[in-house]
Parts: structure tokens; C-alpha cells; sequence
């Protein structure tokens, strides 16, 4: 008898266990195709609304029937959800991305370039004349770059939401040309928003921005109010040239095929992290900064590729752009060149002589 009892007793853990796993897993499965759904609209407004409705309905019956009785066995309950979960399962990852669209002027070309030897020609460069209002001049460049004139890497954070999440951008300067921005962003379509759900949930197509400082920094800064900092880091040259070289192939990859974004493994931090490490000359530790990428810099700091000639209170106080970008707007010449000697300013034991009241000669490459 004795037996019979821990036998029973054993077996009724273990369904109890079973059951709470199933209903777990429908919990959590329909919160992320609710989800889903709903950010992908596929019936309209209206008609989806309606659906993830009956979705709810559906698990949440399925949830109780599970636990209490069933409808033709517990096995065939099972199998029903699983195989209509499936199946929205195949819908989602049958969505294809695409290059297409309708899309906002700021992301609608696509970069592309001409290579000889380390002289690049880079079509589709932006550089937006931007208002105060947000509205902005279009402007798409070609420009020309001697990858042996690569003479620092600038890691740039701007803080929209928070200090865990920063936008990563990295910025190339050269020694006859003025600065060169890449940015991995999302591809928007007119009149429409970012959201952080919908980068889940493949809303966004990847863009990849290659633009004037001018234009990608100062929109953050001087417009949106983002707060944002300046970082030059150290690598070695060879690096530096092999980093410029992955942006390249990655604007060939979407150019031959458009990528989904995705706001936790394939956004502007992690993107760069891949390219970087697959230029560097040593394995770089995975951590949990590159999820967090507000946190990035400190990241850096860690690895040695900021200078620990100041500790990471003071690199934040010094890198901070925006009380200089401030000044920027009584500039008498606001030229991109005079904006870029802003955004440096105070990171160097040197430092140039700001003079807004003079345009800036130095050469340029429109």
C-alpha cells in the first residue's frame, strides 16, 4: 500500500509539473504572437484586433480546459495549440524583407562605392541640412577617401532613452578630408515611428547611413535633444582600415539582400561589435554592455581602448557634446568642419582655437 501511495503521490507531481510547463508555454507563446500580430497589422487595423482577441480567448481556454477537463483528450488539446502556434510560427518567419517601400527621405538610398586599391568613392552619402523645426534640405553626396589617411576611430552614444540605451555611431576622421559617420538605423517607411516593440518583431528594415557629421550628430544633438558623447578610441591603424572595409561589405550585403532589424540582437551596438570583432587582432569578450549599449563605453574602457589617462567620471564629463553644441548655434559660419572641431574639443591635450566668426578652409570632398 505504501508503495502504491508514493507511486501515486509521484505521478501527480509529475503531471502537476507537466501541466504548469504547457500552461507556461502557452502564456508566454501567445503574449509573443499577440505581439507579433499586432505589430504586423496582416488583416488591417480592425480585423487584427479582432483576431488577437480571439487568439486570447482561444489560449486562455485552452489554459483552463488543460487544467480542469478537456475537449476530446488532454494529448489532442496539446497537439491543437501546438500546431496552430506552428503555424503562426511559419507566417512569421515566411515575412521577407524588402527594398521597396515607401521610405523616409532620410534612409531612402542605399549607400554604395567604387574601390581602387584604398581610394574609395562613396555615392549616397547624406548630408542633411537640418531646422530647428526637425524638417530638413536633402542632400546626397559623393565623396572621395584614401583609407592610408584613416587617422582615428570616434565611438559616438547618443542617449534617447535613459542611460542604458545610447545609438551607436562611428565616426572616421582623416587627415586630408573632413569626417565620415556610419550609422546602423532603422529603415523607416513615411510616416512612420520608431518603436522599441516593433524593432522585436521585424517592423524595420536595416539601413546603413554613411553621412556628414554635420547631419548625423547635430540632428541628435542640436534637434531631438538627445544627449549625446564623443569617444575617440584607440586602434591600430590596420584596424581602422579593416573596420571602413567591413562597413563597405556590409552595404554590399544590403544591397544584394535587405535585413531585418532587430532591437536586441541586430541593432546599431551589436552590429558594430561584429564588425569590429571580426577586424580585430584579439577576441573581445562578449558582455552584457553590448546589450545595455548605454553602457558601451565603459566597455571600452575595460578593454583599453579609451585612454586611462582620465577615469570614466571624466571621460563622461569631457565627451558630453552637447554644452559645446549648444555654443555651435551663435556660430557666425556653422560649417560642418567648424561643427566636427566642436564635437572634438577638450579631447586632446592640444587643442584647436574655435574661431566661429571665420569660415573653416580646411580641404573638403562634396
Amino acid at each position: 500500500m505504501n508503495n502504491i501511495g508514493k507511486d501515486e503521490l509521484l505521478s501527480s507531481f509529475g503531471m502537476a509539473f507537466l501541466h504548469s510547463t504547457f500552461s507556461l508555454f502557452v502564456l508566454l507563446s501567445s503574449i509573443w504572437l499577440c505581439f507579433a500580430i499586432w505589430v504586423q497589422e496582416p488583416f488591417g487595423w480592425l480585423f487584427t484586433r479582432i483576431l488577437i482577441g480571439i487568439w486570447i480567448v482561444f489560449a486562455m481556454s485552452i489554459i483552463g480546459i488543460y487544467a480542469t477537463q478537456h475537449f476530446f483528450s488532454r494529448r489532442i488539446d496539446v497537439m491543437l495549440y501546438i500546431l496552430i502556434f506552428l503555424f503562426g510560427l511559419f507566417w512569421y518567419f515566411s515575412l521577407t524583407p524588402k527594398q521597396d517601400r515607401d521610405w523616409s527621405p532620410e534612409v531612402a538610398k542605399i549607400l554604395s562605392y567604387e574601390r581602387n586599391g584604398d581610394h574609395i568613392t562613396l555615392h549616397h552619402v547624406r548630408n542633411f541640412n537640418w531646422h530647428q523645426d526637425g524638417q530638413y534640405d536633402e542632400h546626397w553626396e559623393t565623396r572621395q577617401y584614401d583609407l592610408n589617411q584613416i587617422t582615428r576611430v570616434n565611438i559616438i552614444a547618443s542617449y534617447w532613452m535613459g542611460p542604458q540605451i545610447a545609438h551607436t555611431l562611428v565616426s572616421f576622421d582623416f587627415a586630408d578630408t573632413q569626417p565620415l559617420t556610419f550609422s546602423i538605423e532603422i529603415r523607416k517607411e513615411k510616416d512612420e515611428k520608431f518603436s522599441a516593440i516593433g524593432g522585436f518583431f521585424r517592423q524595420y528594415e536595416v539601413s546603413l547611413i554613411a553621412a556628414d557629421e554635420k547631419d548625423i550628430v547635430y540632428t541628435r544633438s542640436n534637434i531631438r535633444g538627445e544627449q549625446v558623447y564623443f569617444f575617440p578610441v584607440k586602434m591600430p591603424k590596420a584596424e581602422m582600415k579593416a573596420l571602413f572595409l567591413e562597413y563597405l561589405n556590409k552595404s554590399d550585403q544590403l544591397q544584394e539582400q535587405a535585413k531585418w532589424y532587430n532591437t536586441l540582437t541586430s541593432n546599431c551596438t551589436t552590429l558594430v561589435f561584429d564588425m569590429v570583432q571580426a577586424v580585430s587582432q584579439k577576441q573581445l569578450p562578449t558582455d552584457y554592455r553590448l546589450l545595455a549599449s548605454g553602457y558601451l563605453p565603459n566597455y571600452l574602457y575595460d578593454l583599453g581602448a579609451l585612454n586611462h589617462q582620465w577615469n570614466m567620471e571624466t571621460w563622461y564629463q569631457r565627451a558630453h557634446v552637447n554644452p559645446r553644441t549648444a555654443e555651435y548655434e551663435k556660430f557666425k559660419y556653422q560649417t560642418s568642419l567648424n561643427y566636427s572641431e566642436v564635437l572634438r574639443y577638450g579631447l586632446s591635450q592640444v587643442q584647436p582655437k574655435l574661431n566661429p566668426s571665420k569660415p573653416n578652409h580646411q580641404k573638403t570632398n562634396h
